[in-house]
C-alpha cells in the first residue's frame, strides 16, 4: 500500500454500557459505508445495520456514500427510542396539568405572581 494513498480515520459506536472508537489506515478514496465494514467494528457490534442506522462524520449526517476524508471520525448512531417531538409535547401536557405552565401560552407560571384571596 503506498502510503501517499492511504488516509488515517476512526469509526465509532457506543451504547449506554459499551463503546468502541477504533483508529484504522484506509485507502484514499473509500466510501463511509466501506470504511465502516473495513474497521471490523460490524462483528463487534451485529445489533449494527445500515439500512436503519444513521452515520455521520464529525456529529453531520452523511450518506453510506460519502467519500471519506483524511482524520475523518465515521459515527454510527443508535436509533431513537423514542420521538423527541412528542417527548416534549407529553412533558408540556404533564406542566400544564400540574399547574406549572400558563393552560392558554404553555409558558412558565410564575409561582410569586399568582394571587392570594384573602
Amino acid at each position: 500500500m503506498d502510503t501517499n494513498s492511504t488516509i488515517k480515520i476512526e469509526v465509532v459506536y457506543g451504547l449506554a454500557h459499551k463503546q468502541k472508537l477504533l483508529s484504522l489506515p484506509v485507502e484514499a478514496g473509500i466510501t463511509v459505508e466501506e470504511a465502516v465494514k473495513e474497521s471490523g467494528i460490524l462483528a463487534l457490534f451485529p445489533e449494527i445495520d445500515l439500512k436503519e442506522n444513521k452515520v455521520g462524520i464529525w456529529n453531520k449526517a452523511v450518506k453510506l456514500s460519502q467519500v471519506v476524508e483524511d482524520l475523518d471520525r465515521i459515527e454510527i448512531y443508535r436509533p431513537l427510542i423514542a420521538d423527541p417531538k412528542e417527548v416534549r409535547k407529553r412533558r408540556a401536557e404533564k406542566a400544564k396539568l400540574e399547574g406549572r405552565a400558563d393552560k392558554t401560552t404553555g409558558g412558565r407560571v410564575n409561582p410569586l405572581s399568582k394571587k392570594v384571596d384573602e
